[in-house]
């Protein structure tokens, strides 16, 4: 009697209902302004939005040469959540990997802001004429060593906090697993709300008040939602690490090729399976048999060598294990397409912001838009689309798909290639116009001066890549976490930012490429150091559209054959039945 009272207290204590709505306040601190994936949005976006500007007329560098710089360092910034996310799905689970990288990251900030702050830890002031003094190496490798420090923090955060909030519904749960689409659409909405403040408020703070309280307040409100984040640990869902998933992987991929010369079972059934040593990488549904890439099942036949109740996993693995292998690389071609679209986002700080130094940005007489400020458009026009994508054209979508989602992330990835190629196809042509008034009002020799013509011709290119963004980026997000093994989504979370990382760096090679080989004995350029006037960006952007409908081709070809994650998922009803069986 006592042994059942036990169990049922045991029961209780695994069942007790955790995660879902309630935990979303907590988690997405991470993205509000008092938050700390925000905070990171709000002092990194910002710092970076004026960034271009700070390399060219502070520390006199040329364009090309500051914006590979830009690029080089996002890129880098971007590959440290493949680190993080190892640490979440192996060993230390994801809130603990969140704690730890946002402590990281605080750290980082507040190193930023004391360099923003003490006069010796930057260059001095200089007025007029005078020829403005360079930063010491000490003090670039301070300012850079407390962003790298900084990336190393968000390495942490980036790949966890979208997994994790989609770790509070529970896929077996009927009432919980149709929300998870909708909590990647509000959190992108809630990031994007806080680039936008980065991108007005604290650039403004940078501009007109200084660079002390732009950081200052960021770093405030990351120490705040660290506070937050942490108090809401007793109500979320954990998942438990289970191990290094890439030790899987190569242990599958060894046992195929140990067991390469063996012939191939008839009936798939007969390969080995093992629920005992999957359970605690199968809490949410089994992975079965699929009939792609046969040679990797040679992992799963089972010899007269094999141990079949303690298996050696170099040498047998169970179909579950296999299948988790087949699953990461049926996702590399759709991986790889978004780099190219991350190629193309990539100029918005760097040409396009080049472009509005140059233009009009006068609101008033006495107020002008700064030119870090003009992917606010970026973000308006996704916010909006995000926002009117889930209140209305999912509805709409539904009559015709019968999906709940309304339509596939794949054809929501398509859309969003398929408009990102209309928005450099329009940047093109708005600087052939660009430079058209340049030359009209004879201003083709003076770089520094201001053309008379609208910055808001800008406008279109940046809201278009706000639209794709919407569409693509948050399809990516939601393909990686709901295709990947439950065991991997840290992990398969990080590959949505390690495509950003290989897109700025394919920005960085393209730039560097089209400088070099577009170059004439009479000096000029497509992409020229100082004066965009005589440069023809207009190409390179029109070059960035020839290669994004090769890219968008091949992405069609690439969803058509695409394979979804076969698995088999337990109900609940099925869990009570057998956690009752227990009792």
């Amino acid at each position: 009697m006592e042994k059942m009272e036990e169990n049922k207290s045991k029961q209780n204590n695994v069942k007790r209902p955790k995660g879902g709505m309630i935990t979303m306040p907590f988690i997405f601190c991470k993205l509000n302004f008092v938050t700390n994936e925000v905070c990171e949005k709000l002092a990194v976006v910002g710092f970076f939005a004026n960034m271009i500007s700070y390399l060219t007329t502070q520390l006199h560098m040329p364009l090309t040469k500051a914006a590979n710089t830009l690029t080089n360092f996002g890129g880098t910034a971007s590959l440290t959540p493949l680190l993080g996310a190892f640490v979440a799905d192996a060993y230390a689970g994801r809130f603990w990997t969140l704690t730890v990288a946002s402590i990281i990251y605080q750290i980082a900030m507040t190193s930023l802001t004391l360099s923003a702050i003490l006069p010796q830890l930057r260059p001095p002031p200089c007025t007029g004429e005078q020829v403005c003094p360079q930063a010491t190496s000490g003090q670039l490798a301070i300012l850079y060593g407390s962003l790298l420090l900084g990336a190393l923090g968000s390495g942490g955060i980036r790949p966890c906090v979208a997994a994790f909030g989609a770790d509070q519904f529970d896929e077996t749960d009927p009432k919980q697993s149709t929300k998870t689409w909708k909590y990647f659409n509000w959190y992108y909405f809630v990031m994007g709300a806080s680039i936008l403040a980065a991108v007005t408020v604290i650039v403004y703070i940078q501009d007109n008040i200084g660079w002390g309280w732009g950081l200052g307040i960021p770093t405030i409100s990351m120490f705040l939602s660290i506070i937050a984040f942490v108090l809401g640990y007793p109500l979320y869902r954990h998942m438990d690490p289970v191990g290094s998933p890439f030790t899987r992987l190569l242990q599958v991929s060894v046992a195929a090729f140990r067991k390469r010369n063996l012939t191939m079972v008839s009936d798939p059934n007969l390969l080995y399976q093992n629920e005992e040593l999957d359970a605690s990488i199968s809490i949410d549904g089994r992975l079965v048999h699929s009939k792609q890439m046969a040679f990797l099942d040679k992992a799963a036949i089972v010899t007269e060598e094999d141990n079949v109740k303690a298996p050696n996993l170099w040498r047998l693995n169970s179909v579950h294990r296999v299948e988790e292998l087949k699953s990461l690389i049926r996702m590399g071609p759709i991986w790889a397409s978004g780099i190219l679209l991350i190629t193309a986002y990539a100029q918005q700080g760097t040409f396009s912001l080049q472009q509005a130094k140059t233009m009009d940005r006068h609101l008033t007489n006495s107020f002008q838009i700064p030119a870090g400020s003009m992917s606010v458009f970026t973000m308006l026009a996704m916010l909006s689309t995000i926002a009117l994508y889930d209140r209305f054209l999912i509805r709409i979508a539904r009559r015709f798909t019968g999906l709940d989602r309304g339509i596939t992330f794949l054809h929501r990835m398509g859309i969003g290639f398929l408009i990102s190629v209309l928005a450099t196809l329009v940047a093109g042509f708005i600087e052939v116009k660009r430079k058209q008034a340049a030359v009209a009002h004879g201003l083709e020799d003076k770089p520094y001066s201001i053309i008379p013509m609208s910055v808001f011709w800008l406008v279109p290119q940046y809201g278009l890549h706000g639209i794709a963004e919407a569409f693509m980026s948050i399809g990516h997000l939601e393909f990686f976490y709901d295709q990947s093994p439950e065991s991997m989504r840290s992990s398969a979370t990080a590959l949505f930012w390690t495509a950003i990382s290989v897109g700025n760096y394919v920005s960085t090679l393209l730039v560097s490429l089209v400088h070099k080989y577009s170059a004439k004995p009479d000096g000029s350029n497509w992409l020229p150091d100082n004066n965009l006037n005589k440069g023809k960006l207009e190409l390179f952007y029109w070059l960035i559209t020839g290669l994004q409908v090769v890219n968008l081709l091949y992405y069609i070809c690439c969803a058509k054959l695409y394979t979804y994650k076969p698995i088999q998922t337990p109900t609940k009803d099925a869990e009570s039945e057998e956690a009752a069986s227990k009792v």
